[in-house]
């Protein structure tokens, strides 16, 4: 059986950090073990806040010659960021990142010509500042002849060829969800030239050979193809939720949360516009009708400004604080930005009339309640919106490390949370590229060897569950 064994690399970029994992997989094994792990730190330069692009690149050249020889690479990134190419395919600077002020007021030009509702029941895209659609509006750059998304632009450098990956295109909200293509009605009525993107690739789809330098400078012996993944990390992610079945919610946890449901169809009535809830596409036709969640970025801006205290002594502290004395709404903008992320939490609190958290431990015991009362919300009204009721709440991601925040989200949603696996976003970029060379059957045949192969902690719900209902009507209020 050993023959049988084939090896990828899935490049798997988060908003702080990347990594190079490589997957062995067998009909009945799957392994991920790390090659290399390096930082994603942005730039904020006097034009405003660039993602170091060559610096992520270099770690992905980096982390192929750690790799060794395998059969085929892989890349999914955040989404919605991109790189403009002049017309003989040369960067024309660094990607702007998300969190650039760039956006401000934006959407409301784009409203004036596209009320929101229209927008929402074209494209079922969430409302969120740093969409792609509202950066380029806010574009001011010409010459520009190409765009590509994180993920292609570095598999165009490491292939020489071009192409727009569907999941991560769903994110630009320039893609109708019901018809899988370009919305090219919304496109354009706010003149963003469609032709700036590459062809749609679907996940599996070949995107090329690695280029002979990059070959030579990786130590690897060609040919090695590269394989479309779900090129948006959360698409892979889903893809390795260890799920049976139709009735689950997850919540893929990290710098963000993303909550909800698998699906078959988008849900674009106005109330769920309203919920500001997201329909993104997934593998094998699935919608991803999910909410996004500020995440575990409130608890790592908090970690940053008191100088990186150890974690494990942190939560400990947490966990013996009193639980939802003061929340915050975590879906709130005012937490986007980087910089004085305790202040801020402390000031929302006494703005509400609540109980402000002083020490570490008390901040962080508010931002996790916050966290499993956002995920508990998120997964409540994804199911009323899409009438679809869940059993379970699979929870992977970084997330998973946190105990503490996993036994909150059960009790919270009252309901049990079955934690893992922690590199889910990699481990669908491996099951992904199996697949593309015939090792791995469809989605239920992936979750499945992962069920069987991956490390999984059950939480069962604990408590009262009207303390959460509590809080929630608390939040109301606010």
């Amino acid at each position: 059986m050993s023959g049988s064994v084939k090896s990828y690399a899935a490049v798997d970029l988060g908003a702080s950090s990347g990594r190079v994992m490589v997957g062995r997989v067998g009909p009945d094994s799957l392994e991920l073990t790390e090659a290399h792990r390096f930082v994603n730190r942005p730039v904020r330069l006097p034009e405003g806040l660039r993602w170091d692009i060559l610096s992520l690149y270099g770690g992905v050249l980096d982390g192929l010659r750690a790799a060794g020889q395998v059969d085929s690479v892989g890349i999914d990134s955040w989404a919605v960021d991109y790189g403009l190419l002049d017309g003989d395919g040369r960067l024309l600077g660094n990607p702007v990142h998300y969190r650039d002020s760039r956006t401000e007021g934006v959407a409301e030009k784009v409203w004036a010509t596209v009320p929101a509702p229209e927008l929402y029941a074209a494209t079922g895209l969430q409302y969120a500042p740093f969409n792609t659609l509202y950066q380029l509006v806010a574009e001011q750059r010409t010459g520009a002849r190409r765009l590509l998304l994180v993920p292609d632009l570095l598999t165009y450098w490491l292939t020489g060829e071009q192409g727009t990956e569907l999941t991560n295109a769903s994110t630009t909200q320039l893609i109708d969800p019901r018809t899988r293509g370009w919305s090219f009605d919304i496109a354009q009525r706010l003149g963003i030239d469609l032709e700036l993107f590459a062809p749609l690739r679907q996940p599996g789809d070949a995107a090329g050979l690695l280029r002979p330098e990059v070959l030579e400078e990786t130590g690897l012996a060609g040919p090695v193809p590269v394989t479309a993944v779900g090129s948006h990390d959360t698409a892979s992610a889903v893809a390795a939720v260890p799920a049976s079945g139709e009735r689950f919610a997850y919540i893929c946890t990290g710098t963000w949360s993303l909550a909800g449901l698998e699906l078959d169809a988008p849900v674009l009535t106005e109330e769920s516009r309203a919920a500001n809830f997201t329909n993104e596409l997934g593998l094998d036709g699935t919608v991803r009708y999910l909410r996004n969640i500020m995440g575990l970025w409130l608890l790592q801006e908090c970690v940053r400004a008191w100088g990186d205290p150890d974690l494990g002594e942190l939560l400990r502290e947490a966990s013996e604080a009193p639980a939802l004395r003061s929340v915050v709404d975590a879906s709130d903008p005012v937490f986007l930005p980087p910089g004085r992320m305790p202040e801020r939490i402390a000031e929302a609190c006494r703005a509400s009339g609540q109980p402000v958290p002083v020490s570490p431990g008390e901040i962080t015991r508010c931002i996790l309640d916050s966290l499993a009362l956002a995920h508990r919300r998120a997964v409540e009204e994804a199911q009323r919106l899409a009438d679809r009721p869940v059993d379970v709440v699979h929870v992977v991601g970084g997330g998973t490390r946190n105990a503490l925040l996993c036994q909150l989200t059960a009790d919270a949603c009252g309901l049990p949370v079955v934690a893992g696996p922690t590199e889910a976003a990699a481990l669908g970029n491996v099951l992904v590229q199996a697949r593309a060379h015939g090792l791995v059957g469809d989605l239920a045949g992936g979750r499945e060897l992962l069920t069987r192969t991956q490390p999984l902690t059950r939480y069962e719900p604990r408590g009262d569950p009207a303390r959460w209902r509590e809080a929630q009507a608390r939040l109301v209020r606010i």
